[in-house]
């Protein structure tokens, strides 16, 4: 014998069970019966005399409600909202399992199962009945006119999209992404354009390049410098005006400063028009700029990665803490992956290669090559200490994850116990074990809670004895507080 069955449709508009009889074309749909689906994707009618009928429907209150239940349907969630009608729309006694309810997300299906205990299914036929009923919604549901699902649709699906982007969970790590792309673009894109300046500057002093060979200190220089044949002019007060600001763009070097204006005044370069150097001063100009911004990006994503991963920054540095959160796609990801993906992350091609030739011979590390901590140890010993590294790399991405504010103590232990392990490498002492380790680094942490308070609550006394609305900015001044530290 068939069971009847029982479709669940989340409309824009409200929840709605249909009941689709048993042994009617209904509930025998897949899509090898395309003259059944023609059929009953003609009209409406033509459906419930299939055996569909509307068995209930519970329409939102408010485009606030909808978007509640979406956001619940979406993360696979059964909503106090959606049982409450399920356990009212469904039959109240199952008798000998003569029916079973059909939804769209079996994510959402096992959910309902575990809560009502309802025998849900998920499948083909209950695919393309879902489908139909969508199809034909309009003129099936109470209430309905047409284009109103369309309307709904609309205004729900704008409301999710806000929702997502506010409460998106990685929204702080897509700041770090952009900007650790954007300085990776930049440190090579100021490189050669700076390369540039001293190609065209070079014809005019090509002696400044030896002296000065960092591309971006020698356009500051030729800047500085200008047309030699402006030299000449200099009386002995302003060659040395001169000499000081060369020597303070070379870090303090007067040597540097004193060679660098010696060839200046003798340098076989060839001369330069007043409409040549406007060209290259402007090009130089930029190049600088460029340099200027790199650098206060470079702070900007340091002080974000010391804000959302603390930790994975004490451990792995800057650059290539950034550049792992950046290769994994988020933190979060970041966090669930095993430690074994994380030591080659980065390593994908290589990885993908040695399986395909079946070689044996896998990558040993990815990003995290460019360690210290790698780059230090000894060339048997950097697959030992790459694994170890790894695995540090993914408690301390853990640890920022799923923790509120952590501070950075447990970052810090980490990375004194991989400077153990490589000392141990070298001379064999041996290191601290991970639960002692631990155990110091938590009570680190207890303190940075008892200080966290006390300035809290100081906080909070002098807020109160300032206005009585201290406690509306008691928040910000926590989350300032929080992320400073």
């Amino acid at each position: 014998m068939s069971k009847a069955l029982y479709v669940l449709y989340e409309a824009p508009t409200g929840y709605a069970v249909f009941h689709a009889q048993a042994g009617g074309d209904a509930t025998n749909l897949a899509a090898a019966d395309v003259a059944v689906q023609k059929q009953l994707s003609s009209k409406a009618s033509a459906l419930t005399k299939a055996g569909v009928e509307l068995a209930s429907f519970a329409p939102f209150p408010s485009a606030e409600a909808s978007l509640e239940e979406a956001v619940c349907v979406n993360e696979g969630m059964l909503s106090p909202r959606l049982a409450d009608f399920l356990k009212t729309a469904l039959p109240k006694k199952k008798k000998d399992g003569n029916w079973e309810l059909g939804v769209c997300d079996p994510k959402l299906g096992s959910a309902i199962h575990e809560a009502l205990g309802v025998a849900v299914v998920s499948n083909e036929a209950v695919h393309e009945l879902l489908r139909l009923v969508r199809l034909h919604a309009e003129a099936m549901l109470p209430g309905h006119r047409e284009g109103d699902i369309a309307r709904a649709q609309c205004g729900l699906g704008h409301a999710f999209s806000r929702n997502k982007v506010k409460f998106n969970v990685h929204r702080n790590d897509n700041m770090i992404l952009q900007a650790s792309a954007l300085l990776e673009h930049m440190d090579t894109g100021v490189n050669q354009l700076g390369m540039r300046v001293k190609e065209w500057y070079g014809w005019h002093f090509p002696e400044l390049g030896k002296e000065v060979p960092e591309p971006t200190r020698f356009a500051r220089v030729a800047l500085t410098i200008g047309n030699r044949a402006s030299l000449e002019e200099l009386e002995e007060e302003g060659l040395a005006e001169l000499g000081a600001k060369i020597a303070e763009l070379c870090e303090g070097d007067e040597d540097v400063a004193t060679r660098v204006l010696d060839k200046a005044r003798t340098s076989m370069g060839g001369d330069m028009a007043e409409v040549d150097w406007v060209n290259i001063q402007a090009f130089a100009t930029r190049v600088v700029a460029m340099a200027d911004y790199r650098t206060m990006l470079q702070a900007y994503l340091e002080a974000k990665l010391h804000a959302v991963a603390p930790n994975l920054k004490e451990l792995m540095g800057l650059q290539i803490g950034a550049k792992l959160i950046s290769k994994a796609g988020s933190l979060t990801n970041l966090a669930k992956a095993p430690a074994s993906t994380i030591q080659i992350l980065g390593a994908e091609k290589a990885l993908f290669r040695a399986l395909k030739k079946r070689s044996g011979k896998t990558p040993k590390y990815g990003l995290i090559f460019h360690s210290s901590f790698i780059q230090r140890a000894a060339k048997e010993n950097r697959g030992k200490i790459s694994r170890y590294l790894a695995n540090k790399a993914a408690l301390a991405s853990r640890i920022d994850c799923f923790m509120e504010n952590p501070p950075a103590v447990f970052g810090e232990k980490l990375r004194e116990q991989v400077e153990a392990r490589l000392a141990f490498f070298d001379t064999g002492a041996k290191p601290q074990s991970n639960a002692e380790a631990m155990a110091e680094a938590y009570a680190a942490y207890e303190k940075v809670l008892r200080k966290r308070e006390r300035k809290s609550a100081k906080a909070k006394a002098a807020g109160e004895d300032a206005s009585p609305a201290a406690d509306d900015e008691e928040p910000k001044k926590k989350k300032k507080h929080r992320v400073e530290e």
